[in-house]
């Protein structure tokens, strides 16, 4: 059986907008980034405007870089007059505030002693060395 669904044009704008503002709003929280390879190094750029070099976290293992920060709001609340309970709101708000954590895996190991990091004009760079030598391991047979 055939059945037919009636909706108005001004349904389909609702459900067009309602996806749309669910995508910018996951979209934005996790910030753009890069990946450059050159023979001796992965180099890793993210855009993080707005954040304070001091909640910035890099971790790396063999093969991966975590990257992870905060994005705090810096503005200061005026004094609040005695007797009221109220926090002042903003009238609009449009930054995103809060954590977020970023993973990226390398196909090559990477010397993780020599990884550096930089943060300017609210962009990190990352630059990680490939690892030159591949560590093996003997193990004595029994029997």
């Amino acid at each position: 059986m055939l059945s037919l669904r009636s909706s108005s044009p001004f349904d389909l704008f609702d459900r067009l907008e309602q996806q749309l503002s669910q995508q910018l709003h996951t979209a934005e929280r996790v910030p753009a980034a890069e990946v450059h390879e050159t023979p001796e190094a992965y180099e890793l750029l993210l855009e993080l405007p707005g954040v304070d070099k001091a909640a910035i976290d890099v971790k790396a293992t063999d093969r991966s870089l975590v990257i992870s920060a905060e994005r705090r709001s810096h503005r200061q609340q005026p004094a609040e007059p005695e007797g009221s309970t109220e926090a002042k709101a903003p009238l609009l708000s449009e930054f995103r505030y809060g954590t977020w954590s970023r993973s990226f895996r390398f196909p090559q190991a990477i010397d993780r002693d020599q990884l550096r990091a930089s943060y300017r004009d609210g962009v990190l760079t990352v630059t990680a060395p490939k690892a030159n030598k591949v560590t093996s391991v003997t193990v004595q047979v029994d029997g």
